[in-house]
C-alpha cells in the first residue's frame, strides 16, 4: 500500500510517500513560497508515484467543512497568496483519489496517537511551538474539529509580570503566539532561540508562557497525553522547565496520578520527532482510503 503525505508548514512543505504501517519511505522538501508555485513543485513529486490516496495536514487557518463554499482552502492567513487558495481542490485535480485534510498539528496530534507517544491512549493534545503555536486536539478517539478547528496557540495567557514585550501577532499581540513563538523569541532577545544559552533568562519566560497553555488544556480537555513538538521545543532544558511550570499552575488540583507524579511521562516529546507531522498526514490519508471503502 502506498499512500501519500503532505506536511504544509508555514516555512516548508514536506511531501513524502509511506505505507500502512506508519513507515515513509521517501520524502522531499521545499520553501513555503506562492501556491501556484509550491502546487507545482508537489504534484511533480507525486506524478508517478502511484499512491492509492494523500493525507494533508496543512498551516493554517483552514476550512474544513464540506458544506463550505470555501472547504479545502486556507482562511486568514497573512501568508502572501494563499489566503483562499484552493489547495484541495488543486490537488484533486490532478490525483483523483481519496484525500485527507487538516490542520498540520491535527495531522501531529493523530500520527502520535497512531504510531507514536500516544498510541493505545483515546486522546492527547499535540503542541507545536516555532514559527508559530499550534494545538491538535485527539479526543475520544477521533480529531477535534468543532467549529473551525482549536485554534489554541491564540490564547491569551496571563502575562509575566517582568516581561515589558508587546507580542508579535498581527491579530492579538500578546496571545501564546505572540509571546512564546519563535519570532517572539528573536524579537524579544535580538537574536534567534538557538543562538541563546540554556541559562538565559528567556527559557523561564518561555516556560513560564507554554506552562500556563499546556495548563489550560489539561484543565479544559483532559487528555491523557500531551505531546510538545516543533523547533523551539528543541531546547532540551525547555520541556522539564515546562512541566515544573504546569506542575505550579494546577498546584494538585487535578487529581489525577500523571499530573502529580508522572509528569515526565504525561507531557513529553514526540516519539516521531520531527516526522510527527508528515506521518501524520499519512495516517490523514490511510484514513481517507479507508473510509472510500
Amino acid at each position: 500500500m502506498r499512500i501519500g503525505a503532505i506536511e504544509a508548514g508555514g516555512t516548508k512543505f514536506v511531501c513524502g510517500v509511506g505505507n500502512e504501517n506508519g513507515v515513509i519511505e521517501d520524502r522531499v522538501s521545499f520553501p513555503t513560497e506562492q501556491p501556484e508555485r509550491v502546487m507545482e513543485q508537489v504534484m511533480a513529486y507525486f506524478t508517478g508515484k502511484d499512491v492509492q490516496a494523500i493525507g494533508i495536514g496543512t498551516f493554517g487557518p483552514i476550512d474544513l467543512n464540506p458544506e463550505s463554499d470555501s472547504y479545502g482552502c486556507v482562511t486568514t492567513t497573512p501568508k502572501p497568496g494563499w489566503s483562499g487558495f484552493p489547495f484541495l481542490d488543486t490537488l484533486k485535480r490532478a490525483f483523483p483519489v481519496p484525500m485527507g485534510w487538516d490542520t498540520d498539528v491535527n495531522a501531529a496530534a493523530y500520527g502520535e496517537a497512531t504510531w507514536g507517544a500516544a498510541k493505545g491512549q483515546d486522546s492527547c493534545v499535540y503542541f507545536t511551538v516555532g514559527t508559530g503555536i499550534g494545538i491538535g486536539v485527539y479526543a475520544e478517539g477521533r480529531l477535534v474539529h468543532g467549529l473551525v478547528h482549536p485554534e489554541g496557540g491564540h490564547m491569551l495567557p496571563r502575562r509575566h509580570p517582568d516581561d515589558g514585550y508587546a507580542g508579535s501577532c498581527p491579530y492579538h499581540g500578546d496571545c501564546l503566539e505572540g509571546l512564546a513563538a519563535g519570532p517572539a523569541i528573536e524579537r524579544r532577545w535580538g537574536v534567534k532561540g538557538s543562538e541563546l544559552p540554556a541559562e538565559h533568562p528567556a527559557w523561564e519566560l518561555e516556560a513560564y508562557y507554554l506552562g500556563q497553555a499546556v495548563a489550560t488544556a489539561v484543565l479544559l480537555l483532559s487528555p491523557k497525553r500531551v505531546i510538545m513538538g516543533g523547533g523551539v521545543m528543541h531546547q532540551k532544558q525547555l520541556l522539564p522547565m515546562v512541566r515544573a511550570e504546569v506542575s505550579r499552575s494546577l498546584n494538585q488540583y487535578v487529581s489525577a496520578a500523571p499530573l502529580i507524579t508522572g509528569l515526565d511521562q504525561y507531557i513529553v516529546a514526540p516519539a516521531l520527532g520531527d516526522n510527527a507531522g508528515l506521518c501524520g498526514a499519512l495516517a490523514l490519508g490511510l484514513a481517507a482510503l479507508e473510509r472510500s471503502v
